[in-house]
């Protein structure tokens, strides 16, 4: 890392134009540093009202990437379903973060879940599948409740189904309409909780705290943090993050999510190598957030300290609770962000509000 701030102004890239490219923009203006949003939708997007510069084009437009590329000193990502080729392009003349392979394995959920047992964490029972036959024999097999999901583009509760062991596998292999999917076993948890890293392009490691997270539907609803697990279930959860961060050769911030189930063992589910939903609290919250944490690593500055200011909760404000907005500006103590989104619809991720408790 650098041990000391550039004498030059710099830039930073940032594929993506969601709330997520919004947050990093803010906090690399606030260290004087410019933000270029690249994005087939950058125009009046949540991150292009807050950007010093946009390029609207295709995630595969070589011409376009290779221009982008030219005028930024790094680039980050905001979202995992960026075009893995493209970030390699970008690669060959630019720092990137968090790298090809982590977002490679980011898109698959079948892939994140052969990641997560190579490093020795625990995983539920799941099974691959890609015909309605599969999905038959791995009901069979399980013979108890499970989750159908796509392996890839899913998020938020979306392209999922709940099944039991006397579900029709043609019925729920139609209703999913994918070609590849995975069963996984429902697990019976006390708490969901995630936990963030950064790796810096040098290999150094900082963790944040760890996040208890509340879900409705198959979406975020609230987080509270620190989460009260054990020293040694925390011990546990840094380590399997610092694991899969250094497998992934990741760069940057990675999030994974875990049950603590009723037995008392953290399971994997998911990983996402860029800031999460469960740490828009650190805004407030720590004395470096993660998304200036991410600014910080992706242009080769020393970590910020994740020393935390106190008990922190987050609410998220979906479409359907505009109206808890206006009682949370006259809230003492109540931090509102919103995005900037042209209109709301239910399950839509609109802002989110953050309170010390």
């Amino acid at each position: 890392m650098n041990q000391h701030y550039p004498d030059k102004p710099l830039t930073l890239g940032i594929l993506g134009s969601g709330q997520l490219g919004r947050m990093i923009a803010i906090s690399a203006a606030q260290m004087g540093i410019a933000a270029h949003i690249y994005a087939p939708d950058a125009s009046d997007s949540p991150a292009g009202q807050v950007a010093h510069r946009i390029t609207q084009a295709p995630y595969d437009d070589k011409e376009a990437l290779g221009e982008f590329a030219a005028c930024v000193d790094a680039v980050v990502s905001e979202f995992e379903n960026m075009p893995a080729p493209s970030l390699d392009m970008l690669a060959q003349t630019v720092a990137v973060c968090p790298g090809a392979k982590a977002l490679q394995t980011a898109q698959n959920r079948l892939a994140e879940k052969q990641m997560a047992g190579d490093v020795s964490m625990d995983v539920p029972r799941y099974f691959a599948i890609r015909s309605a036959d599969d999905l038959a024999a791995a009901l069979t097999e399980l013979n108890a409740d499970a989750i159908l999901k796509t392996t890839e583009l899913g998020y938020d509760g979306k392209g999922q189904l709940r099944l039991s062991p006397d579900s029709d596998p043609q019925e729920a292999w139609a209703a999913l309409a994918t070609g590849e999917a995975i069963l996984e076993e429902k697990i019976s948890f006390s708490s969901e909780v995630s936990f963030l890293i950064g790796r810096s392009l040098t290999g150094e490691i900082c963790h944040f705290p760890a996040s208890e997270n509340r879900h409705e539907n198959g979406i975020l609803a609230h987080t509270t943090a620190p989460a009260m697990l054990s020293e040694t279930l925390i011990a546990e959860g840094q380590k399997s993050a610092e694991k899969m961060a250094e497998a992934l050769g990741l760069t940057g911030v990675l999030a994974i999510e875990m049950f603590v189930s009723s037995d008392g063992r953290l399971l994997f589910n998911e990983m996402a190598p860029r800031p999460h939903n469960s740490y828009h609290w650190t805004i407030e919250g720590c004395t470096t957030s993660q998304f200036e944490q991410l600014v910080r690593i992706a242009l080769g500055l020393p970590f910020g300290s994740t020393q935390m200011n106190g008990k922190w909760e987050m609410q998220n404000i979906l479409g359907q609770h505009m109206d808890q907005i206006t009682p949370a500006l006259q809230e003492a103590g109540a931090h509102i962000h919103l995005y900037g989104k042209a209109s709301a619809r239910t399950d839509r991720k609109m802002g989110h509000i953050t309170r010390q408790l």
